[in-house]
């Protein structure tokens, strides 16, 4: 029997690791896999571990993804402009980690330049700040004078970054905050979706089940010890 064109819904109450396999999800929209309960830090863990993301919008359920081919970025891929490599060299920024994790958490869901507004809900930040508490979540952060410019956020598991959101005041600042993440020492940083910067950074899409093997192999290795990398020379 063909199975319905319509996501699983994850009931109240239902354990944390109860999603369905990420073989079920829509094609379209690509990787919509669920819907439904919480965003408790044991279901979060367990999602990620799954190779699955919530990503939903104020007025919306909680909706959980998992898409098919996957964006990701190899550490030792980045590719670092002529321009970028300068502005490491000069020491233009000081990089910090965890640090300043709610001012880049709100940095990140402020509305763009084009004023679009962001996904990251009222709800979605408390849950990342709960995750941060807990030492699974992590921010990477560049300031300039004292200032914070940019950067990122994401979920650690073992030797795997999932990046969630980052975000630039100046010029160049998110990019290096991802340098810089890069050279900490994990193995993969799960970009989820595809997007022209990331692309330009090194950023590339692999199949959802190459993913999924690099997580069982990845995940289980021990993690590094998150401190900011020296400049690059």
């Amino acid at each position: 029997m063909r199975r319905a064109l319509l996501p699983h819904v994850i009931p109240a109450g239902a354990p944390a690791d109860g999603f369905p396999p990420v073989s079920h999800a829509l094609t379209e929209p690509n990787g919509l896999l669920a819907l439904g309960g919480d965003l408790s830090p044991d279901r979060l863990r367990a999602a990620y571990r799954r190779g699955i993301f919530p990503w939903f919008s104020d007025g919306q359920p909680i909706l959980w993804w998992s898409p098919d081919p996957r964006a990701v970025l190899h550490p030792g891929d980045i590719r670092v402009s002529r321009s970028l490599r300068k502005a490491l060299r000069q020491g233009r920024f000081e990089v910090r980690v965890d640090t300043a994790f709610d001012s880049v958490v709100k940095a990140c869901a402020a509305p763009r330049a084009s004023g679009d507004g962001t996904w990251i809900t009222h709800d979605m930040a408390t849950a990342y700040r709960r995750l941060h508490r807990e030492g699974t979540a992590h921010c990477v952060e560049t300031w300039q004078n004292g200032v914070l410019v940019g950067g990122l956020y994401g979920v650690a598991l073992g030797g795997v970054f999932f990046g969630e959101s980052m975000f630039s005041r100046v010029p160049d600042a998110s990019k290096v905050a991802l340098v810089a993440l890069a050279r900490m020492g994990f193995r993969l940083i799960d970009c989820q979706v595809p997007s022209e910067h990331l692309a330009r950074m090194g950023a590339v899409e692999i199949p959802r089940t190459a993913f999924l093997a690099h997580l069982d192999t990845w995940c289980e290795v021990p993690g590094p010890v998150l401190a900011p990398p020296g400049q690059p020379a």
